[in-house]
């Protein structure tokens, strides 16, 4: 196990981009893609890993980056929403009106993402399973589904 203090330099992999940070060791993903990267597409919601808003991919699965610590992304391939542009289930939400306020659409689409990238048949019950991390006070969820359903009926 490796022992961290004061500043460290890591090596990340995002976007499949490699890229060299300088942080400390209690800095979240979450902070080091904003702050550090100006990668603003995740978004900060209550971030203690309740909403989802934050979601992203390590190694092609969700997870919180406002509970993730940056160093747990070392040697690792991180997604952020940046990493999905014009990908199918983004064009899905814009056809199917699968967003209101867009505040919590990055984080949806990568559970999304990863949900059809493992099942990309999914059934209405293990796709509210997959999703039910990520909290939208806009839509109703309807929309959010049937997204989904599009982009998954374009992926097959």
């Amino acid at each position: 196990m490796k022992r961290y203090q004061g500043l460290c330099e890591i090596g990340l992999t995002i976007n499949g981009r490699a890229r060299r940070v300088t942080l400390r060791p209690a800095d979240t993903l979450l902070r080091t893609l904003r702050d550090t990267l100006g990668l603003v597409g995740t978004k900060m919601g209550c971030e203690n890993g309740d909403c989802g808003a934050c979601t992203v991919l390590l190694d092609g699965l969700p997870v919180k980056s406002c509970i993730t610590l940056t160093l747990d992304a070392e040697g690792r391939e991180v997604t952020t929403i940046e990493g999905l542009r014009d990908s199918v289930i983004q064009q899905a939400f814009v056809e199917a009106y699968g967003f209101q306020c867009g505040f919590c659409t990055p984080g949806v689409i990568l559970n999304a993402y990863a949900l059809l990238n493992h099942d990309n048949n999914p059934s209405a019950e293990t796709m509210r399973s997959w999703m039910e991390s990520n909290l939208c006070r806009c839509t109703g969820y309807e929309p959010i589904e049937n997204a989904i359903k599009l982009a998954a009926s374009k992926l097959r």
